[in-house]
């Protein structure tokens, strides 16, 4: 499943200043059982507004994980909290079936 947030940094702030955040806490997250990577994304034309999304095994794997906090994450987002404004997108199960177009080479 993928977990996406959207991420709007504040003026005052870079979007390296929330980087440096998600890096950290996501190198504690992805310790959790069925964690399976993350990406962060600068949205074309606006530096300031990020696309973040987390890879996990299953909904099941993410609940299990923020059923039982980590403190050290907690205050990384905490202390990240003043430079942006994030806001999340959705939970989104793997598709069942991916419909591609033909290739065009063939």
């Amino acid at each position: 499943m993928k977990y996406i947030f959207e991420v709007h940094i504040r003026d005052g702030y870079r979007a390296e200043d929330y980087a440096d955040a998600w890096v950290r806490a996501s190198q504690l997250i992805q310790q959790a059982p069925g964690a399976r990577g993350t990406e962060l994304h600068r949205k074309i034309g606006d530096p300031n507004t990020l696309i973040a999304i987390a890879h996990w095994d299953s909904k099941a794997s993410r609940d299990a994980m923020e059923a039982q906090p980590n403190p050290e994450i907690k205050e990384i987002i905490r202390r990240a909290a003043p430079c942006c404004e994030i806001r999340l997108i959705g939970e989104f199960e793997e598709p069942e079936w991916v419909v591609m177009p033909p290739n065009a080479e063939s």
